[in-house]
């Protein structure tokens, strides 16, 4: 049985190490169908959730040097969701299918081995999405130089529109 027990906290260990995030939820309540919907959403944003005991949760955390608080979340019936890059779609993803069921409830998170408490994780699925946020951000920075140009495009289009009136006066 040891030896079972070592395989899977070594493949979770995997799991945990390789992304970048790691959200820990409570399925308490849940049906199969529920369970494997959840999953294919979780799987279509690149992300995977894994049901495992507490005590394996808290030997992985510790190993990887996670907050100490995430032990103090790790009660219950927990799963834990891991991915490969975006946390806020993973998130998105357990916070509308949670409010779908009402059966499935964020404890907390961690993120780039920062502790993240239910409202911290929240707050990260209500982002928009990565194109969104690159979009603004290019926005921003695209606007200086639109109201330069606009700026000193102004008095050259204010002497036109003079000689202009002038032209139609005459």
């Amino acid at each position: 049985m040891k030896v079972l027990k070592k395989i899977v906290i070594d493949s979770l260990l995997a799991r945990v190490s390789d992304s970048p995030f790691l959200i820990v939820v409570d399925y308490s309540g849940m049906k199969v169908s529920q369970f494997e919907e959840l999953r294919k959403r979780l799987a279509a944003c690149g992300a995977k959730l894994q049901v495992s005991k507490n005590t394996f949760v808290k030997r992985v955390a510790s190993s990887i040097e996670y907050p100490a608080e995430i032990a103090d979340s790790l009660k219950g019936q927990t799963a834990v969701v891991t991915g490969e890059s975006d946390v806020c779609a993973a998130a998105k993803v357990l916070k509308t299918y949670g409010k779908e069921i009402n059966k499935l409830a964020i404890r907390c998170g961690v993120l780039d081995g920062n502790f993240l408490n239910e409202a911290n994780v929240i707050a990260l699925a209500d982002l928009p999405p990565m194109e969104v946020l690159r979009a603004q951000l290019l926005g921003v920075f695209n606007s200086p130089a639109q109201k330069l140009v606009s700026v000193l495009n102004e008095p050259g289009a204010s002497l036109a529109r003079v000689l202009q009136a002038k032209a139609d006066q005459g």
